[in-house]
């Protein structure tokens, strides 16, 4: 039977990328093993540790997670180049990946980065793994970029949110798209007049005094719960702020890549409840996943099988 490689695109999307790891688990039960894999930001992390043999370690971490554990990784650098440092979250996937080289894995693995200054979408297919991984999340503002060959690289959602050009450029003959964003802002449109929404109705506050020390570490807890979860009781917080604005604009870019490159599948979890920074609601997010690939993996296997059994017919008259 012709040789028909299969590629697999996974998009950026923060905590929505945790339902990557259920396209995978659904890919791999209905017989589907992508030869390729290109991931950008959190579709990175999930190709890369999937390629490297450890998408079961990464599963259950994501399903141990907490509100608590997540800001327990959360290792502020307030005077460097971004919000988070990172290097709790490195330290992490050092444990499983250490020492790990890109092109020492059996199948093809590309990490999407972006270069800062030039803009260029860098596209990091040797080297250390973690790095790679690394590079290809560090959202701007939030963690800090990495230094890769003498290049400073931030977040590829930049440039390239969907990685399908990377997975067709490697040689995949049949590509699969995962775009775990359509759901917060692909419905976008223009709006000529806004009507007012009522206002949020805040939080109240506990009964009873509280002591001083009490009372600052609520305070310190309340504002890592709007400047992380979405908290809607105050305005956005910058983390906010910036996390929105960034997806926007990778959305746009998505649609347009997209539009360019179409993929031959498209898998597009439902996630409208979820937002980028509940990592602490993997067990859900997963199986989003697996449920948005079921409903497109009959449509997978017919064209795959037909494409492979179209390539072998053109072999035979070659």
């Amino acid at each position: 039977m012709s040789d028909c490689k299969i590629g697999l695109a996974l998009g950026g999307g923060s905590a929505r990328g945790w339902s990557h790891i259920g396209v995978l688990r659904a890919l791999n039960e209905a017989g589907i093993y992508p030869d390729i894999v290109a991931g950008t930001s959190m579709g990175a992390v999930v190709g890369g540790c999937y390629v490297a043999g450890e998408l079961d370690a990464l599963e259950q971490f994501a399903r141990d997670l907490t509100r608590r554990r997540v800001l327990g990784f959360l290792d502020f650098n307030l005077s460097g180049s971004g919000l988070i440092h990172g290097q709790r979250l490195s330290n992490t996937l050092e444990a499983r990946l250490k020492g790990v080289a890109i092109e020492s894995l059996n199948k093809r693995f590309v990490a999407v980065a972006t270069e800062i200054g030039t803009g260029n979408e860098t596209w990091l297919s040797r080297g250390h793994i973690v790095d790679a991984m690394r590079a290809s999340y560090a959202l701007p503002g939030i963690f800090k970029p990495v230094m890769i060959d003498g290049r400073w690289l931030f977040d590829g959602a930049l440039v390239n949110p969907i990685p399908v050009s990377v997975c067709r450029a490697l040689g995949a003959r049949y590509v699969i798209a995962v775009n775990v964003n359509t759901d917060v802002c692909g419905r976008g449109t223009v709006v000529t007049h806004m009507e007012a929404l009522p206002p949020p109705t805040p939080e109240p506050e506990p009964e009873g005094e509280l002591s001083l020390l009490a009372r600052n570490r609520r305070a310190v807890k309340k504002l890592l719960q709007r400047q992380f979860f979405g908290r809607t009781d105050n305005g956005p917080g910058i983390s906010r702020v910036m996390m929105e604005a960034f997806n926007i604009v990778q959305d746009r870019i998505a649609r347009s890549r997209l539009a360019g490159d179409p993929p031959d599948a498209i898998i597009a979890p439902r996630l409208p409840a979820f937002g980028l920074f509940d990592f602490h609601r993997a067990d859900a997010m997963i199986q989003c996943g697996i449920a948005a690939t079921m409903r497109e993996i009959d449509d997978i296997k017919r064209e795959i099988a037909s494409r492979r059994l179209s390539e072998a017919l053109l072999a035979r008259t070659a």
